[in-house]
C-alpha cells in the first residue's frame, strides 16, 4: 500500500511502536523489557486459550508482542529500530547499514547517509533570499496643518531592494551572487558582488569576491577555529574609485566566556575606523546583548533583550545612546504559519523622532516598512503608532490567522485518516481481539485488588479531548472517538501500581487511536484503599497512579 503512494503521504504513515506496546519507556533495560514480555505472553499466548476463535486471535497478538520483544531485546536491531523506525527494520532495499554493524556503527553509519543525502540535495538547490525595505514619511498626520490646503500628504520617501542567491556546489564550495539597489528623495545606486567560500576543513574556511558599484571592490574574509571556546574572523577590502584606494580591514575574536554567554571584539580599519565589544548571553526564554563601540565617525552604547516565548513569540527592547543622540526601541514577532511571521516596533529617538516599523517575513524574503510617524518626539505619535499594530494584530488574528491555523489542522487531520484508515481499521479489530482475551486476567486481576483493598479500575476513557472534558457516561457508548480502556487498564495493574510512560496511549494493547490527528486524553476514575479518585492526563503524558499521599 505504501509502495503506490506518493512520497508525502508515507511520512503519514503511522508506524509501530513497540515501546508503548509493551508498556515501556524508551530506555528500559533488558530485565525490563523480558518481564513486560513474559507478562503478555501469558495474556496471548495461544495455548492459554481453548477455543479455537481465541486461540487464532491469540497467536495473532502473541506474535506482534514475540516481535516487539526481539527487536527491542537484540542491542542491533534495537539500535536500529531507534533511529529509522520500523522501516530500517525492513529487508527490501537493505542499503542503509549492514546487519554485522554495532548499534554505535548504525547511528554513526545513519549519520553519515544523511550527510551524502543532504550534499545530494544541496548540489540540486539553489538559496534565494532577499529583503524589500519601502521607507514611507507619514509626518503629515501628526502635524499641525491647514485643512483649506488638503488632507495630509503620506508619501514613499526611500526604497531599497537587495536580493542574493547561494548556489551550493558542493558540501565544501558555494557561490553567491548578490545585489541591492536602492533610491532615497529622487537619488540612489546600486551594488553587485560575486564571492566564492571554501571550507578548508573542520576548523576554517576562506571566502573571496569581486564587487561593482561606487567603483570596483576586492575582497577577502577568513574563518578560524582558534581553540575549543574561541574562534575568529579575519576581512580586508579594496575598494577602487577613479585614481584613488580606499583599502579596509576587520578584524572579529569571538571567545565563550559560559554555557550560554560568548564575548566578541571586532577592530575595524579604514575610513570607518572603530572598536566594538560586545557580550551575548542566549537562552531558550531569553536573548540579552550589551555592546560598547567607540569609533571616529560614531560611539554608542546598546543594550537589548529579547523575550522568547512558548508559541514562537519575541518581545524586543533595546536602549542606544552615544554622541549621536538616544534611541528606544520596543516591539514584537510572531510566527503565523511554518514560513511566515510578521513584526512591529517602535522607535523613539532624539534627534531622530518617532518611527514605526512593520516587518513581514515569508520564506527567505522580509519585507520592511519604516514607517516615520514624526520628527520630533510626539505623545500622540508614541501613542498611534503603538496602538495601531497591536490593534491591526488582534484583527488579523481574528480575520485571518486563527481560521487559516483551523483550515491547515484540519486538512491535516483529514489527510492523516485518509492515509491511515485501512491501518487504524485493524489497530481497531487488534485492540477488539486484545479486549476479548484479556477478561479472564481481568477478573482476575480486579478480584485480588478488591481483597486487598487496592488499585481497582471502575473507569477509563481515552479519546477526544473536547469529549473527555465534557463526557456524558450515558452516551460513552455512542461516542465513536472515545475508547473504554477500563479492561486493558486493570490487567497492567501490578502491586496496586499502574505506571504508563509518557508515551502516546494509542498503542498500549488493548488500545487504537479513534480520533487520529486530534488532541487526546486519558481520563481514570479508580478506588484506592476504598477512597475514590479520578484523574485526567494529556495523550504523551507520564502516569503514576496511586498519586503521592493516596
Amino acid at each position: 500500500m505504501a509502495d503506490s503512494m506518493p512520497p508525502d503521504s508515507e511520512d503519514h504513515l503511522l508506524e509501530e511502536d513497540y515501546y508503548a506496546f509493551l508498556n515501556l519507556s524508551k530506555d528500559a533495560t533488558p530485565e525490563e523489557i523480558t518481564n513486560a514480555y513474559r507478562r503478555l505472553s501469558k495474556l496471548y499466548h495461544p495455548d492459554k486459550h481453548r477455543d479455537p476463535d481465541q486461540k487464532k486471535n491469540a497467536e495473532i497478538l502473541f506474535n506482534k508482542t514475540k516481535t516487539a520483544y526481539e527487536v527491542l531485546n537484540d542491542p542491533h536491531q534495537r539500535a536500529i529500530y531507534d533511529t529509522l523506525g520500523v522501516k530500517g527494520l525492513q529487508t527490501e532495499g537493505w542499503q542503509i547499514v549492514q546487519r554485522t554493524k554495532t548499534p554505535q556503527e548504525i547511528r554513526e553509519e545513519y549519520e553519515l547517509l544523511l550527510k551524502d543525502r543532504e550534499e545530494r540535495r544541496i548540489q540540486q538547490r539553489t538559496n534565494p533570499k532577499g529583503t524589500i525595505t519601502i521607507g514611507v514619511n507619514a509626518t503629515d498626520l501628526f502635524e499641525t496643518y491647514d485643512f483649506d490646503t488638503g488632507f495630509p500628504v503620506i508619501e514613499v520617501s526611500a526604497m531599497s531592494i537587495s536580493q542574493s542567491v547561494e548556489a551550493p556546489l558542493d558540501t565544501s564550495d558555494t557561490l553567491t551572487l548578490n545585489g541591492s539597489i536602492a533610491t532615497q528623495n529622487g537619488t540612489g545606486g546600486g551594488n553587485i558582488n560575486c564571492s566564492w567560500k571554501k571550507v578548508v576543513s573542520a576548523k576554517s574556511w576562506l571566502e573571496g569576491g569581486i564587487g561593482a558599484g561606487n567603483g570596483l571592490v576586492l575582497n577577502m574574509k577568513g574563518f578560524r577555529t582558534l581553540s575549543k571556546y574561541s574562534f575568529g574572523t579575519l576581512q580586508t577590502s579594496f575598494q577602487f574609485m577613479e585614481s584613488t584606494v580606499s583599502p579596509g580591514v576587520e578584524l572579529m575574536l569571538a571567545r565563550q566566556l559560559a554555557r550560554n554567554t560568548a564575548g566578541y571584539l571586532t577592530v575595524k580599519g579604514g575610513s570607518s575606523s572603530s572598536v566594538n565589544t560586545m557580550i551575548v548571553h542566549d537562552t531558550e526564554k531569553g536573548h540579552f546583548v550589551a555592546g560598547l563601540q567607540f569609533g571616529i565617525q560614531r560611539s554608542f552604547f546598546t543594550l537589548s533583550y529579547t523575550k522568547k516565548l512558548e508559541d514562537e513569540g519575541r518581545l524586543k527592547g533595546s536602549i542606544k545612546f552615544g554622541l549621536f543622540g538616544a534611541i528606544l526601541e520596543y516591539g514584537c514577532q510572531k510566527k503565523v504559519s511554518k514560513n511566515s511571521t510578521v513584526g512591529a516596533s517602535m522607535i523613539l529617538g532624539v534627534p531622530s523622532g518617532v518611527t514605526l516599523k512593520l516587518k513581514i517575513m515569508r520564506a527567505n524574503q522580509t519585507f520592511l516598512f519604516p514607517i516615520m510617524l514624526s520628527e520630533e518626539l510626539i505623545p500622540s505619535a508614541v501613542f498611534y503608532g503603538t496602538a495601531a499594530p497591536i490593534l491591526g494584530w488582534f484583527i488579523l488574528k481574528v480575520l485571518y490567522i486563527d481560521p487559516y491555523h483551523e483550515r491547515q489542522k484540519r486538512r491535516e487531520t483529514e489527510k492523516l485518516k485518509e492515509v491511515n484508515a485501512q491501518r487504524i481499521a485493524e489497530k481497531r479489530k487488534e485492540a477488539l481481539i486484545a479486549v476479548s482475551l484479556m477478561q479472564e486476567t481481568y477478573r482476575r486481576i480486579k478480584i485480588e485488588e478488591e481483597k486487598k483493598n487496592g488499585l481497582v479500575i471502575k473507569l477509563a476513557v481515552y479519546g477526544s479531548a473536547e469529549n473527555i472534558t465534557n463526557l456524558n457516561l450515558d452516551q460513552l457508548d455512542s461516542q465513536l472517538d472515545i475508547l473504554d480502556a477500563t479492561v486493558p487498564l486493570q490487567c497492567l495493574i501490578k502491586d496496586s501500581r499502574l505506571i504508563l510512560p509518557n508515551r502516546s496511549k494509542s498503542n498500549l494493547p488493548g488500545f487504537y487511536d479513534p480520533c487520529l490527528g486530534e488532541e487526546k486524553l486519558l481520563r481514570i476514575d479508580y478506588l484506592y484503599k476504598n477512597i475514590a479518585h479520578s484523574i485526567t492526563i494529556p495523550d504523551n503524558e507520564l502516569l503514576r497512579i496511586p498519586r503521592i499521599g493516596e
